[in-house]
Parts: C-alpha cells; structure tokens; sequence
C-alpha cells in the first residue's frame, strides 16, 4: 500500500488544491492532507476550520483523509508510514523552492520520496492568498473554491468588518 502526504497551510483550500489531491488519490493508495499548524504565521481560517472546509471539499474521495501536524513534514510523513510526499507546482516560479524542500527532506529521510504534480491549466494563477484577498473586497470566488469555503470565507471576512466598524 502506498501512503502519500499532500503538506500545506490550506488557508483555505482552492479548486488548485482539490485538482492536486484528486489527481494523487488516482495514483496512490491513501492520501493523508496534512494540514500544517505553524505558530508563526497568522492564518486567516483556524487549524480546526481548515480541517473541517477540506474534510468537506475531499468527503466523496474514499482514499483521503486529513490531519493536522506540527514540525518537520519529513517527520509527519515518517510516522504517518507514508513513502511519498505530494507537493503541487503552478509555475516555474516554484520549481526551484519545491525542488529545495525535496532535496532536503530526502536528505532527512531517504525513504521518503517526492511526486510533484503540476496544476492543471485552470488553476495555475490560484493561491489562496489570491483567493483570500478576492474574497476580502467582495468578488466572486465561485471559480476558485467550493461553495462550502466560498461561505466561510465571506462569513469570515463579514464578522471582521463587523468587528472593525464597532
């Protein structure tokens, strides 16, 4: 059986992501999304919302499952029991990082392998700091995420406004 870990922040979870975990969940047996807790970054959405949009987003793809994790992906990867991780490439822009943290996590841990896939065409411009600051200003994002995040993320970015004007 092959296990394979997708890393990210996931905040939040993009048609880009989606295209990505559906595409390795057809090329390995599990995919675990491991949803990374980092403290020091300030993310939009909480660890436990980002788990719960991408839980929605992946619930029809029997093989994935979601986790959060904190520290080294090598080391998530590693107790996780997977052999590959997953990592996605919208430009060559982000090659040479990508290829970087292949090349040290291969150095940690030599049984762990990289697979990148390449987004799909559609969705090469996504990100979702893109997504975020679309969202912030009132556009439309039904090309960009699910409806599901689509309502978080206006719910979110409602209660902020609602915050500051008080």
């Amino acid at each position: 059986m092959i296990k394979a870990v997708y890393p990210g922040s996931f905040d939040p979870v993009t048609y880009g992501h989606l295209d990505i975990i559906e595409r390795a969940a057809r090329v390995v047996d599990q995919v675990i999304v491991a949803v990374l807790v980092n403290s020091s970054k300030k993310p939009l959405f909480t660890i436990d919302e980002r788990v719960r949009m991408l839980q929605e987003t992946t619930k029809k793809i029997a093989n994935v499952t979601v986790e959060t994790f904190q520290g080294l992906t090598v080391d998530f990867a590693r107790k996780a029991g997977a052999k590959v991780m997953i990592r996605g490439l919208r430009a060559v822009s982000d090659f040479e990082s990508e290829m970087q943290i292949a090349q040290t996590n291969h150095s940690l841990n030599p049984d762990i392998d990289t697979m990148f896939f390449t987004t799909s065409l559609e969705y090469a411009f996504l990100s979702s700091t893109i997504v975020r600051e679309v969202a912030f200003y009132g556009s439309d994002i039904s090309g960009m995420v699910p409806d599901y995040v689509s309502g978080m993320l206006h719910a979110k970015y409602k209660n902020e406004k609602e915050i500051d004007l008080k």
